[in-house]
C-alpha cells in the first residue's frame, strides 16, 4: 500500500504530539475548548487539526466527540460557538455530555471529506490503543492485527512504549509484528524477530498470515514464515484432538446418564423398554415445572432449581416406571416381541400426554449462573455446563454402584439378574425386585432428563433422540454390566467425535452401529458379560 509523503507525515505527527500531549503536558490534558473552537470554523483543515488535538486531549469525552465526527452527529454553531451532539430527539454539550436544554437554532452538521475521515481513523486507533481500560486496548490491538493496516503502526509503537499490562502488552506486540512481517521496508532482522512473535501466538489467525506474506518476500523471511505456520498447525492437530476427547466425554456422559437405567432393566428383567426415551423426557419437563414455578414465586431460588428438580424428577419417572411395570410388564414376561410392542405404545401415549398438557413447542429450562459460561485452557474450550454434566454422571455412576453392592436392595436385584430361580427359592420376592428395578431404571432415567434440559431441547420429542443410542451402548457394553456400560458410553462418545469431522454426523452414527452389529457377531454378550448359572445356560 502506498503512503504519501504528506499523509505519513499528519500520522506521525499525530503519534508525536499524543505522546506529548499524555506525557509533557498532563496539566493541560482536560483541555479541549480550543479543538473545540476550530470545529465551528466550518473548515476541513480546522478540522482535521481539532481531531489531531481531541487525539491528544487526553480529555475522556474525546472519543466521543470523534465518533460523532464519524457519524454526522456533531453539530455546531458559529456565532455561539456550541459545539453539541445529536442524541435521539435531543442535544448534549460535547464537552460536557449534560443535555442542553435550549439548543441554538443555527446548528449544523461538522462536514467532513477523505481527509478528514484519515484523520479520524487515525484518531481513533489512537484514542482506542491509549484507552485506560486494558480490555480495550487488547481489542485495539486485536483489530490492528486482523486489519493489517500499516497506518495504524506508528499509533502502535506509541501506545507499546507506555503498556504496563502483560496481557495487552503481548497484544500490541503481536500486531506490531503482523505489521512489521507485512512492511517491504522493515529490516530483515526485524521480519525475522516479528515472524517469530506471530508464531508464539499459535492460532489459525497467526497460521493464515504467516502463509499469507507477498511473492516478492525474501527467502529467509518466508521460510521462517512457513515454518511457524507449520509448527502451529502440528500444534493446533493435537489441540484439537484433545478438543474432540473432551467433546467425545462430553457427548459419553449423555449417553451413559441416558442408558445406565436401561442398562438395569435390560439386564435384571430382559425388558426392551421403548419407554425409556419418554421417562427421560418426563425428568426434563419435571425440571421445566420446577423452573416455572420458581420463577413465579420464589426468584432467588433459581439457582437452586436443578438440585429441587433432581429428586421430583427421580420420583416422578420412578412412579411412572413402577405404574407401567404393575400395570402392563408384569404379565408379558418371556414374552419379548409383546413387551418391545407394548412399550412402544406406551411411549405413543406419553408423547401424546405432554403434548396435550404442555403443547408441542419447545419449553424454556433456564442454567444456573454456576453451570453459565466455559472453561479455557490453551486452545481447550468446554462449556462449564458440561463440565457438570461429565460430573454428575459420573456421581450417578458411583452412587448405582454402592446401591448395588452395599445394600440388601442391590443384593437381590444382583441375585435375580444371575440366576432368577434360586433367587425366587431362597425366598426373594422376585415380582417385587422386578417392580423395585424397573423403577429405579426409570427413576435414573429422570434424573437424566433433568441434565439433558441444560444441553438440548425440551420436547415431547426429547427421548427419541437418545433411545437408539442408549440401546447401543447396552448392548456394546454387556448388558446389565454397569462397568460395560460406562465404557460403552464414553467409547462410543469419543469414537462419534472423532468420526464426525471427516465422514459427517449422519454417516458417523451409521460407521458406530456398523461397527457394533460385527462388533456382536464376534461377542454377543458385549465387552463386559455377566456371570451366573442362568446367563451361562
Amino acid at each position: 500500500m502506498q503512503i504519501s509523503a504528506s499523509r505519513l507525515a499528519r500520522h506521525l505527527f499525530l503519534v508525536l504530539a499524543l505522546v506529548a500531549g499524555l506525557l509533557a503536558r498532563p496539566a493541560l490534558a482536560q483541555d479541549i475548548s480550543g479543538a473545540l473552537t476550530k470545529l465551528t470554523a466550518d473548515s476541513y483543515a480546522d478540522t482535521g487539526e481539532a481531531i489531531a488535538d481531541l487525539a491528544t486531549s487526553g480529555h475522556p469525552r474525546a472519543a466521543v466527540i470523534v465518533q460523532a465526527i464519524q457519524d454526522k452527529t456533531l453539530e455546531f454553531d458559529a456565532a455561539t460557538k456550541t459545539v453539541a451532539i445529536r442524541a435521539g430527539s435531543g442535544v448534549v454539550d460535547a464537552a460536557t455530555g449534560e443535555t442542553i436544554a435550549a439548543p441554538p437554532a443555527g446548528l449544523s452538521p461538522v462536514r467532513v471529506n477523505n481527509r478528514v475521515r484519515s484523520a479520524i481513523a487515525a484518531a481513533m486507533g489512537a484514542l482506542t490503543l491509549m484507552s485506560p481500560d486494558p480490555a480495550k486496548r487488547r481489542e485495539a490491538a486485536e483489530a490492528v492485527f486482523k486489519s493489517r493496516d500499516q497506518d495504524a503502526l506508528p499509533a502502535l509503537e506509541a501506545a507499546l512504549a507506555k503498556e504496563k499490562d502483560a496481557a495487552a502488552r503481548t497484544a500490541l506486540q503481536t500486531a506490531r509484528a503482523a505489521l512489521v512481517l507485512a512492511k517491504t521496508g522493515a529490516s530483515e532482522a526485524d521480519r525475522l524477530a516479528a515472524a517469530r512473535t506471530i508464531r508464539e501466538r499459535g492460532d489459525q489467525d497467526a497460521v493464515s498470515l504467516l502463509r499469507s506474506l507477498p511473492a516478492d518476500t525474501p527467502a529467509a523471511i518466508r521460510d521462517a514464515a512457513q515454518a511457524g505456520a507449520k509448527s502451529i498447525e502440528t500444534s493446533l492437530a493435537l489441540w484439537n484432538s484433545a478438543q474432540n476427547a473432551l467433546y467425545g466425554l462430553s457427548l459419553g456422559s449423555v449417553l451413559l446418564l441416558a442408558a445406565i437405567g436401561l442398562a438395569i432393566t435390560f439386564g435384571v428383567m430382559g425388558i426392551i423398554n421403548m419407554a425409556h426415551g419418554e421417562l427421560v423426557m418426563l425428568g426434563a419437563y419435571t425440571t421445566f415445572m420446577v423452573q416455572e414455578v420458581i420463577r413465579t414465586h420464589v426468584p432467588g431460588l433459581f439457582d437452586w432449581s436443578l438440585a429441587i428438580a433432581l429428586p421430583l424428577a427421580f420420583l416422578v419417572s420412578g412412579a411412572v416406571g413402577v405404574a407401567i411395570e404393575r400395570t402392563v410388564i408384569r404379565w408379558l414376561y418371556g414374552r419379548p416381541l409383546e413387551t418391545l410392542l407394548a412399550t412402544w405404545g406406551l411411549s405413543l401415549i406419553l408423547q401424546q400426554l405432554v403434548r396435550t398438557l404442555f403443547g408441542a413447542n419447545n419449553r424454556e429450562v433456564g442454567a444456573p449462573t454456576w453451570m453459565s459460561g466455559s472453561i479455557e485452557l490453551g486452545h481447550l474450550t468446554l462449556t462449564t455446563g458440561r463440565m457438570w454434566i461429565i460430573v454428575f454422571a459420573l456421581c450417578v455412576f458411583v452412587g448405582l454402584m454402592l446401591i448395588l453392592k452395599k445394600t440388601a436392595a442391590g443384593l437381590q436385584m444382583r441375585a435375580v439378574t444371575q440366576n432368577r430361580s434360586m433367587a425366587s427359592a431362597m425366598g426373594i420376592r422376585t415380582p417385587w425386585v422386578d417392580a423395585l428395578t424397573f423403577g429405579l431404571g426409570c427413576g435414573i432415567a429422570g434424573i437424566a432428563g433433568v441434565a439433558l434440559s441444560q444441553i438440548d431441547n425440551v420436547s415431547p420429542n426429547l427421548g427419541q433422540s437418545y433411545i437408539i443410542d442408549s440401546f447401543m451402548v447396552v448392548v456394546f457394553g454387556g448388558v446389565g454390566n454397569l462397568w460395560g456400560t460406562l465404557v460403552g458410553a464414553l467409547t462410543l462418545g469419543v469414537v462419534n467425535k472423532f468420526l464426525e469431522p471427516f465422514a459427517g454426523a449422519v454417516l458417523g452414527k451409521i460407521l458406530v452401529l456398523v461397527f457394533i452389529i460385527l462388533f456382536i457377531q464376534k461377542r454377543p454378550r458385549g465387552l463386559f458379560a455377566l456371570k451366573g448359572r442362568s446367563v451361562e445356560a
